[in-house]
């Protein structure tokens, strides 16, 4: 029998970015929060003196267990799923902060177009335009009234960057300047301008000097040690959830994070949240946890498997497109839209890619989007190219052009002489929804408490292969000018398909938002039409997948919904925002 407990203002699932941004705003206008999180609990000083790339990167030390929760995986709906089980497949992060620690730091703002893109590319093109199986759909929000929240949330980690010049407006500058270039970022720089191209440095969360953002928190300057993906930062530099959102929620007293509280259920009646189910996974007793607003903040997966669970919103159906829970899965995929590239091997240059950071490099934005015009090609939005100078770690990184052995005295003398002789650059593709990818329950697999895994059914189309093909090419184009003497470009097969690994975290979509209930199940304060005291937030309510990193995105939206929390405890109740209306920003 679980337990109940003393009610609250805001129960919050999940404590990376979506959820510690809503804690924040939430308990500094006063309100009491409970956070549940299904990991351990952290701090910078756990990072202390510890870059060990056995622990963080073999062995995943701070990735989710698979054993007890993953999802299933298969590439179409008739495909048998099958769970995940390899974190090298699956890198999803948990304890407090989530992802976020562990995070390299990237952070972009997506384009008007993506906010628009079914009605901008009808106008411009007509609707033949779209594909048949293609669900794309606009937002029900444009950028005048996005533009403000990436501001705020910039502002709050301090991003290092510069102004990119195909960008839209902006209402102000980047907090902090870039990060120091290097030999090979100026190569790719200079390439990119003589091919007519508009390069720029990667907007980064890896700080290129202290700052103190406007809630009093400090990151410090970054140091490139190059241990930033799948580690914590040593030195306080990468601005992280810890850093930030949790510690300004913790200083108001009004907080209360229960690690190691695995939620299964939400709790409804009568058409309302009344509160979470939730195990502590040491004891093993169950509690709920009350409270006037729920907040699922938890990762795509995690978010949709609750709802589902707990029979809220209508379960998408590719077969008859009906049902909104699960709908348009989307996100970047290993083989098709994030790892493949031009890798370029240089005999007369020679750059030094130990330094780095999760976040320096360059990018160019010219095929992202609708910057270019579509007419000539069979597919929709793009990609941007870009070149991390992540840093290279002794044990992971010794590429040989291709047809070389991958053993023996060939391989040991060309992995020696390219270790400092390569450079691998990637188009970072969109991936736009189509009816049969989608999310739902598994009826075969369970986790660890007997409940469905989340199955992930992920088709690719021809627009999707096209569009990577076409980014591969210009990579190879980019490479040729950059001069190097051997050059390897990925290939796209007419027949790839999608080889159930999640290698990022950029997967997006499920519980989509929108201004018609009927092809959406939140608003655009990420508050469920179906629920008005529920708040879904995260990259769960995003319709598709851009060519950039979504955190910028996701911290962006956080920031609304948080701000219509607000408004609904503030007033009588109801919907923040109505179906059909666009509410402009009150910040």
């Amino acid at each position: 029998m679980a337990e109940t407990l003393d009610k609250v203002d805001a129960v919050i699932v999940g404590s990376g970015w979506a959820g510690g941004i809503s804690a924040a705003e939430l308990t500094k206008a006063g309100y009491k929060v409970v956070m549940l999180e299904k990991g351990r609990k952290q701090s910078k000083e756990d990072f202390l003196n510890i870059k060990d790339e056995l622990r963080f990167s073999i062995r995943y030390d701070m990735m989710q267990n698979l054993s007890k929760e993953t999802v299933t995986a298969r590439k179409s709906v008739d495909d048998e799923a099958k769970p995940v089980r390899n974190n090298k497949s699956a890198r999803l992060g948990q304890g407090k902060g989530g992802a976020g620690v562990h995070w390299n730091g990237v952070t972009f703002r997506w384009m008007p177009y993506d906010f628009e893109i079914y009605s901008q590319t009808v106008e411009r093109y007509g609707k033949d335009k779209i594909p048949e199986e293609c669900t794309i759909q606009d937002w029900g929000i444009d950028w005048d009234t996005v533009e403000p929240y990436y501001d705020k949330f910039e502002k709050t980690l301090g991003i290092s960057g510069e102004e990119n010049p195909l960008g839209a407006k902006r209402s102000d500058q980047y907090p902090t300047p870039p990060l120091k270039s290097s030999a090979a970022i100026d190569l790719f720089m200079d390439s990119t301008k003589n091919l007519g191209y508009h390069p720029y440095r990667l907007p980064a969360a890896t700080l290129s000097q202290q700052y103190t953002n406007p809630d009093g928190e400090t990151i410090n300057a970054c140091m490139y040690c190059a241990f930033c993906e799948e580690y914590g930062c040593h030195f306080g530099a990468k601005a992280d959830p810890l850093l930030t959102v949790l510690l300004t929620a913790e200083k108001t007293g009004n907080m209360d994070l229960r690690d190691q509280s695995t939620v299964t259920e939400v709790i409804h009646e009568n058409g309302k949240a009344t509160g979470v189910k939730y195990v502590d996974n040491n004891s093993g007793k169950e509690f709920i946890q009350p409270a006037d607003i729920v907040v699922l903040a938890g990762f795509v997966f995690t978010n949709t498997k609750l709802l589902l669970m707990s029979e809220i919103g209508e379960p998408y159906n590719p077969e008859t497109e009906k049902g909104v829970i699960g709908r348009n899965f989307t996100g970047h995929f290993n083989n098709l839209s994030t790892y493949v590239g031009a890798r370029g091997y240089f005999d007369n240059k020679k750059f030094n890619l130990a330094m780095g950071t999760g976040a320096l490099g360059a990018t160019i934005d010219d095929f992202s989007g609708d910057h270019w015009d579509h007419n000539d090609v069979d597919f929709l939005h793009g990609y941007e190219i870009h070149y991390f100078q992540l840093g290279n770690r002794p044990i992971k990184n010794n590429a040989v052009p291709r047809g070389t052995p991958q053993w023996g005295p060939e391989f040991k003398k060309k992995s020696l002489y390219y270790t400092n002789r390569n450079l691998l650059i990637v188009p970072q593709t969109a991936f736009l929804p189509n009816r049969y990818s989608y999310l739902d329950l598994d009826p075969a697999y369970k986790d660890e408490f007997g409940n469905p895994l989340v199955r992930a059914t992920v088709t690719y189309t021809d627009q999707e292969r096209e569009r990577t093909r076409h980014g591969v090419e210009n990579c190879g184009k980019i490479m040729e000018e950059m001069g190097a003497d051997i050059i390897d470009v990925d290939e796209v097969a007419d027949d790839i398909e999608f080889d159930r690994q999640f290698f990022t975290d950029h997967f997006i979509g499920g519980v989509i938002m929108g201004d018609d209930p009927e092809i959406s199940a939140v608003n655009t304060y990420s508050q469920m039409w179906d629920m008005e005291n529920l708040f879904v937030v995260g990259g769960s309510s995003f319709p598709h997948t851009s060519a950039y990193n979504p955190t910028g995105t996701i911290g962006a939206f956080a920031y609304r919904a948080a701000e219509g929390m607000i408004e609904y405890l503030e007033g009588d109740g109801g919907l923040v925002e109505e179906p059909g209306k666009n509410n402009v920003s009150k910040i």
